[in-house]
């Protein structure tokens, strides 16, 4: 069946942080040749929350005349089912699953709110990712090389090419201690592997970009200057992966990938462990 349009409004609603109905609503939307326009709503726990979200995806129907596309996952009953009374198409992302495992364990699933189930499942957990967050953080773009051993991981690579963004997801989703550090125009001339990170280049990886992606991303923060020039990124990014290739450095083109795909790649050539809470 033809849509009225390319365009379509995809909402992710969940009583939780909604990363999982975002996931895979993204994993299922990328098989489609569609334009949409996101919004992301969490923690709708509420019959008011409910209501307020109810209107919101209403009022996306009512300006275009299209059914918005609501990927949602909800415990509560009663907020699921105003949820349901709005003007859209539904995909419950839990239950698709939920569904045929309890059939297939003989076992009536237990829903809890995903918020409070993921904090207090783990304390433990919950608190190796802050303290994994902040060491990132004191790690971002060559600010700290100390403490190097507490690291899982450090990243390398030019200005702009997803180093930071990258460590920072690694933190967050899974508690992976991450450094990150730049290679500038002022290192060009004698390009090494940093002394600091030497003895750690047994989980050090390296991030390299095309050109012309690079260029587009440095311009859109410094427009027109050198740091953007095509001759300058093209050069930085031959040095830095010659010192990739002579040091034996793995290295990942992150030009036509997400952040969240950077992320497992490394996780998969590194051997890293997930550190789910």
């Amino acid at each position: 069946m033809q849509s009225k349009t390319n365009l379509r409004d995809v909402f992710y609603v969940s009583d939780g942080t909604a990363i999982t109905s975002e996931t895979l609503g993204h994993a299922v939307l990328g098989q489609f040749d569609i334009t949409t326009r996101q919004m992301t709503l969490p923690f709708v726990e509420s019959v008011e929350r409910a209501n307020s979200v109810k209107q919101q995806i209403n009022q996306a129907y009512e300006k275009t005349g299209v059914e918005p596309l609501v990927f949602y996952s909800i415990v509560l009953p009663e907020v699921k089912a105003i949820i349901e009374q709005s003007n859209a198409h539904f995909y419950d992302v839990l239950n698709a699953l939920v569904a045929p495992l309890s059939e297939d364990l003989q076992l009536a699933p237990q829903p809890q709110l995903q918020r409070s189930h993921s904090i207090a499942k783990d304390a433990d957990s919950y608190q190796d990712r802050i303290a994994a967050i902040e060491y990132t953080l004191a790690h971002d773009d060559g600010v700290s090389l100390n403490n190097l051993e507490q690291a899982d991981v450090i990243l390398l690579g030019v200005s702009r090419c997803g180093k930071t963004p990258t460590c920072l997801y690694l933190a967050m989703q899974f508690g992976i201690r991450a450094v990150n550090y730049p290679f500038i125009a002022e290192d060009m001339s004698k390009l090494r592997l940093p002394k600091a990170i030497e003895p750690y280049r047994y989980k050090t990886y390296g991030l390299t970009i095309d050109t012309e992606r690079l260029v587009e991303i440095r311009h859109e923060r410094y427009a027109n200057s050198h740091y953007a020039s095509v001759e300058q990124c093209e050069s930085e990014l031959g040095k830095v992966e010659a010192m990739f290739r002579r040091e034996a450095i793995p290295y990942l083109n992150t030009s036509r990938l997400s952040v969240e795909e950077i992320a497992t790649r490394l996780l998969d050539i590194s051997g890293l462990k997930r550190k789910m809470c």
